[in-house]
């Protein structure tokens, strides 16, 4: 059994998240966790909002209201989503919480103790309508090594390279078009030179073990080769405070919104282990080098996570150039896999909330089934490759596969137990095509879980899909509908187990896809209680007080995931119970598309 850390990516909270969002973070990542914890590892997943930043200042302003407030908000939004999602988190916290805080600022010591931060003199962009600061993200203009006409400030999304706003041709503000002043003003600067060559030595052993995805791993190799000294701090008053003597005091500064967020997958897991009651317990995941983790995102993440984070690890283990010692929280490992997903657009445009191209994740979820959007995002999501979502494949996909195919196989062998026995009966001798399909079912159970193992969910789920395939053709082959005469009921009571055995085998290699109908299928087959654990809401007391943004309280998302099935099959009950069921999936109306096409004004 391996420790294993499900490190999400930390939703922004400056507005709801749309589906384009957890497809790239949300989905992948649960489905990779609730596998791993049937395989028997003890998985930890951690995510909460991200809620520092001038972003949030911004939106904030447009409704006027205080970034506090506005984060709260959006908190609470985010919380519920991700739940009615069924997101099997562990710890789902927020960045404003005085432990976060915490956390951060030993980090930000101890790589500054080390050595790894150095002070110097640059230029941020002021907006000379408002005299706020612009972050880098908020900074457009010509790329000047490809010529890349929207550029942003931190990065080139053409090219790859990192980039200065000065570095801009042509600058712009994001927010109303201006040209901004640049300005000297003095920060503290992650020196990624003196950590380029550790850098370089972990990405290229984590090439070698042939895990990561080619798009992450190439790309993240190329940004080694030109790496300078990046700013850590901001001129902003929303933040965390600059832990460093004769920089605590400047109200106007605070901490890079990128240097916190990425520190939130630890801060989390010891916030999470605190509430457990078992402070120290973090550490299995973080100091133990056997320990595995993983981190999910969309692709305009990997440099923070491939680069950025595991730079400010190094430094704070004090393993580059200028060498250095652990701070207080030991050697922290980095890293095993940075899994990215490419972009989803939606009826071949880019998702765009300003624009209203987007549906939101409350929005979907309050019209369609939940894991009618996760199967789409599993069976057709952009895992390595930009995927388009339309609503026409949206509706065919849910009748003629999660409909059609999933939701029919466990009604017509419920139905036909009901109608036949009532309950579920005893198998007679097995004939050669009774063994078959139960062979072929339980073959699913390696080849599903190998691709699981290796983030492979577009294949994975049409695997287990295909072994469904298997069961329908077992039952059309078989015909027990047509099994009427007693001499026949002994034969009948053999292939309808074989059925049930079958069809609860194949439920377990779909439930980390699908967990809402996993536990309505076990319910259909006889089953009691509750097959999938699901993700619930519950409001806690902020832990350090004294040293946040305010908090008291606030809702985390948690779970108890002691009691997940194993991913073996598992002997069906003779003699339980089995009623007339209720269909599974909900057949969508194909006029639905030009509806929802209507709400986009398409």
């Amino acid at each position: 059994m391996s420790k294993i850390l499900s490190a999400v990516a930390w939703p922004y909270a400056n507005g709801p998240r749309h589906i384009g969002h957890v497809a790239g973070f949300g989905v992948p990542s649960d489905v990779f966790s609730r596998y791993m914890r049937m395989a028997g590892h003890d998985v930890l997943m951690v995510s909460g909002t991200d809620e520092h930043g001038t972003p949030i200042l911004v939106a904030a302003d447009s409704e006027g209201v205080s970034a506090r407030q506005l984060a709260d908000k959006n908190n609470v939004l985010i919380v519920n989503d991700l739940v009615d999602l069924g997101l099997s988190y562990d710890l789902f916290t927020r960045t404003t919480t005085g432990n976060h805080y915490n956390v951060v600022q030993e980090l930000f010591q101890g790589v500054y103790a080390n050595g790894y931060l150095v002070e110097q003199t640059t230029f941020g962009a002021i907006s000379p309508s408002t005299g706020r600061t612009l972050p880098d993200r908020y900074i457009e203009g010509t790329c000047p090594i490809c010529g890349y006409a929207d550029a942003r400030g931190d990065q080139c999304d053409n090219c790859g390279n990192q980039l200065d706003p000065t570095d801009l041709i042509n600058p712009r503000s994001k927010i109303n078009g201006e040209t901004p002043e640049f300005v000297e003003t003095q920060h503290l600067f992650l020196d990624l030179p003196a950590l380029a060559e550790a850098l370089q030595d972990y990405l290229q052993g984590r090439e070698a073990s042939g895990t990561w995805r080619p798009n992450v791993i190439k790309f993240s190799l190329n940004l080694i080769e030109d790496l300078k000294p990046r700013a850590m701090t901001r001129d902003i008053d929303w933040g965390i405070p600059v832990p460093i003597e004769g920089w605590t005091e400047q109200t106007s500064k605070r901490l890079y919104v990128w240097f916190d967020a990425v520190i939130g997958y630890l801060s989390a897991s010891i916030e999470w282990a605190r509430r457990l009651g078992e402070p120290e317990r973090w550490r299995d995941w973080w100091n133990d080098p056997e320990a595995l983790s993983y981190y999910f995102m969309g692709k305009d993440n990997i440099v923070f996570h491939s680069v950025i984070w595991p730079a400010e690890l190094i430094g704070y283990n004090g393993d580059g150039d200028r060498g250095g010692e652990p701070g207080r929280l030991g050697r922290l490992n980095l890293p095993t896999e940075v899994v990215s997903s490419e972009f989803m657009t939606m009826e071949s445009k880019q998702l765009s909330t300003s624009r209203g191209h987007v549906i939101l994740v409350g929005d979907m979820l309050s019209r369609y089934q939940p894991d009618a959007l996760r199967y789409y995002i599993c069976a057709a999501g952009p895992e390595t490759s930009d995927a388009d979502f339309t609503w026409a494949d949206f509706v065919l996909r849910t009748n003629s596969e999660l409909v059609a195919g999933w939701g029919n196989l466990v009604n017509r062998t419920a139905t036909m137990v009901a109608k036949n026995f009532g309950e579920i009966p005893p198998a007679g001798p097995l004939e050669p095509e009774d063994e078959a399909v139960l062979a072929a079912v339980r073959a699913g159970f390696d080849t599903v879980g190998d691709l699981l193992g290796r983030q492979r969910l577009r294949t994975a789920i049409a695997e287990a899909m295909r072994v469904v395939g298997e069961v329908n053709k077992y039952l059309t082959l078989t015909e027990p509908y047509k099994m009427k005469d007693e001499s026949q009921r002994e034969r009948l009571a053999t292939v309808l187990h074989v059925a049930v055995q079958c069809v609860a085998d194949c439920n377990t290699l779909l439930s980390p896809f699908l967990p809402h109908s996993s536990n309505k299928v076990h319910l259909a087959l006889g089953g009691a209680g509750v097959f999938m654990p699901m993700p619930v809401i519950e409001t806690v007391e902020e832990l350090d007080p004294d040293n946040g943004a305010g908090l008291d309280f606030y809702p985390i998302i948690t779970g108890d995931y002691s009691r997940t099935p194993a991913w073996a099959s598992r002997p069906v009950t003779v003699g339980a119970r089995v009623e007339k069921p209720t269909p599974i999936f909900t057949k969508l109306d194909p006029a639905l598309v030009d509806e929802e096409l209507a709400r986009l004004g398409d």
